[in-house]
Parts: structure tokens; sequence; C-alpha cells
């Protein structure tokens, strides 16, 4: 009777030392992504990207792949912004767009 009792003892503080189930909720990233589709040797040195007349950068155009962006892609916030897209001085694309959390927006050059 006493062994029981050592081991019932024993097998409590055991498990009352365990912790439980623990678990961790995550979000997306507060993010979204540009990718510019056309063909790539209409564009050599790459084209310039302005989003809201206040971020300027050099993107590379990619071949279009149907199934899933292949090549580079450019992070941008959420929400609404205005892009223009230039080659060698000329605006060849310029439009409001609104892209959301995850979102890839395709922007097609001819």
């Amino acid at each position: 009777m006493k062994q029981i009792m050592i081991i019932a003892i024993t097998g409590l503080f055991v498990l009352s030392g365990c912790t439980g189930v623990k678990t961790l909720s995550t979000g997306l990233e507060n993010e979204a992504y540009l990718e510019f589709v056309g063909n790539p040797g209409n564009y050599s040195g790459g084209i310039t990207v302005t989003i809201d007349d206040k971020t300027t950068f050099t993107a590379n155009v990619n071949k279009d792949h149907a199934n899933r962006p292949q090549g580079k892609v450019y992070a941008i916030s959420t929400g609404n912004h205005t892009i223009s897209v230039s080659y060698q001085g000329a605006v060849i694309y310029s439009k409001h767009i609104f892209v959301s959390a995850q979102e890839t927006k395709r922007i097609l050059l001819q």
C-alpha cells in the first residue's frame, strides 16, 4: 500500500510539471507584390517604376508564365496605389490599383 501511494504521488508530480498545449496564432504579412510581365528583350536595362509619386525604383521585366510568378517580384504595402511605369523617359503604363495582403498584381507591358 505504501508503494502504491509513493508511485501515485510521483506520478502527480510528473504530470503537474507538464505545461500542456501551447497555441500560436499568426497572420499574413501585410504586404503585396508587383510583377512586371512582357518581353524582356524590349526593355533592356529595365523599367522605371514610380509608386504614388513618392517611391521610384528600377525593375526587371519577366517573361509571361501563366501558372505562377517566375522571376523578380517587388513588395509594396497593401491598399490603394498609383503605379506609373516608364521606359527611356516615356510613360508606358499608368494606373490606380488596389492590392490586398499577399496578392501578386501582374502588370502586363506591351
